[in-house]
């Protein structure tokens, strides 16, 4: 009788990838690694920033008013990378190599000039120019990814390209554990400017997805911001941007809210504030640790059960964690261990985000598919910067962190009910 289990030698290889392909995914993975850093540098350094730079505004540094007026710059900086849409149609146009150089360089030296603020005015500025070049980023890495690589390969690919965001969290961490605590937030900004490189690198050694360079040649009927919201595309474009609103209300509870929840948990318990500092950038490397193998398990399950079953259970995973980290482990007594035990797995679900680069690309075609992703992440954005700013009212009415943030878990339930109204895709190649 023969056996019908596979053996290695009789699974099909998988296609090889060229150079390009392998360099261009590193320059995209790279700069959205140092994208995730810039991201999360505002989050470890925004209680001594903000402790140093109220004062100077005409405020008292006070737990309310650094909650309130943190929640108001991430919100602006959300604005910033609602703003990044304008990346989308560029791209479609000018290639996605260029246009990706550019939203990296853009990201680096407004992180760079951030640690010259000398109030919290100025901070909020470079914040929002930062977030249009970290927003658009996504779009256009995520794009190139998926149009670069081979059929095969294309859904790991984002995978591997997602961990980038989160592996930049984990130096972000190392970096305020070393750089931060001994040398203050100024230092950490100014570590944002390394970017810089990767900008050049991937303007002068990448070349355009053969995909992008093939439609080049076909006339043009409408623009690709129309063509999303055509009879074909319009629900989808809708329903997807609902998703990823979603996903960011969600991300100031896993990334922005947790080094401010951890410092303030480890001053209960007694700790200085260099340990503070130091528990917080821990507590973020175990969230980014958890994010990572989050995205790496999202491809394979998304290819067994489906785009839409791996996002709910992810959104639900998203929903508990941020309930009981927030709601609850944040109000014990001796809450810290129990806290940064709970940003473990609410790390591993917050590797939904690694869905959207799988997804996104495979619903659009390619004239307008850097448009459509970076519509799609943007909008949600400008949404969420509003949900941040009802946020930051209701800590500083309440007066505390914890039960504020966890309200945000609604969000995921309200996504988990959207999500049938979403494209199935498992099983179908990427269009042209």
């Amino acid at each position: 009788m023969q056996s019908n289990v596979l053996t290695a030698a009789d699974r099909p290889a998988r296609t090889p990838l060229n150079r390009n392909q392998i360099t261009g995914f590193w320059a995209a993975w790279f700069g959205w690694t140092l994208d995730g850093m810039d991201s999360i540098i505002y989050a470890l350094v925004l209680v001594p920033a903000l402790t140093e730079l109220l004062p100077k505004s005409g405020f008292t540094a006070t737990p309310a008013h650094i909650g309130l007026a943190g929640s108001i710059l991430f919100a602006l900086f959300l604005v910033g990378w609602g703003l990044s849409f304008i990346w989308g149609p560029i791209a479609d146009r000018f290639g996605r190599t260029r246009v990706l150089a550019a939203t990296i360089f853009g990201y680096a030296l407004f992180t760079g000039l951030a640690a010259m603020s000398q109030n919290v005015w100025e901070l909020a500025v470079f914040r929002l120019l930062a977030g249009v070049g970290i927003g658009g980023e996504w779009a256009l890495a995520g794009t190139y990814v998926a149009e670069a690589w081979p059929e095969d390969r294309r859904k790991m690919g984002a995978g591997y390209l997602q961990t980038g965001y989160y592996a930049g969290f984990f130096i972000a961490a190392a970096l305020n554990y070393t750089v931060g605590a001994h040398y203050g937030w100024r230092a950490m900004f100014l570590c944002g400017l390394v970017p810089v490189v990767v900008s050049i690198f991937t303007l002068l050694k990448v070349r355009e997805p053969e995909r992008w360079e093939k439609i080049q040649d076909k006339p043009v009927q409408r623009s690709p911001l129309r063509t999303i919201f055509n009879a074909e595309y319009a629900r989808r474009t809708l329903v997807n941007s609902v998703l990823l609103t979603v996903a960011i209300i969600g991300l100031w509870a896993g990334a922005v809210y947790e080094p401010a929840a951890i410092i303030q948990l480890a001053l209960k318990e007694g700790m200085t504030h260099i340990q503070a500092v130091h528990m917080a950038s821990i507590g973020t490397g175990i969230l980014s640790i958890g994010t990572i193998l989050g995205c790496l398990a999202l491809p394979v399950m998304a290819e067994r059960i489906g785009r839409k079953g791996t996002l709910a259970f992810y959104f639900l995973g998203m929903a508990v964690c941020i309930a009981l980290g927030f709601g609850w482990a944040f109000y014990l007594p001796n809450g810290l261990d129990t806290f940064i035990t709970v940003l473990f797995f609410l790390g591993f679900f917050g590797g939904n985000f690694a869905m959207f680069s799988l997804w996104l690309p495979e619903q659009y075609e390619t004239r307008v598919r850097a448009t459509a992703f970076a519509f799609n992440t943007s909008i949600g954005r400008f949404i969420g910067a509003g949900v941040n700013f009802l946020l930051a009212a209701a800590i500083a009415s309440s007066g505390t962190l914890g039960t504020p943030v966890a309200y945000t878990a609604l969000a995921f339930l309200a996504g988990i009910a959207v999500i049938p109204f979403a494209m199935e895709t498992r099983g179908q190649a990427l269009p042209q």
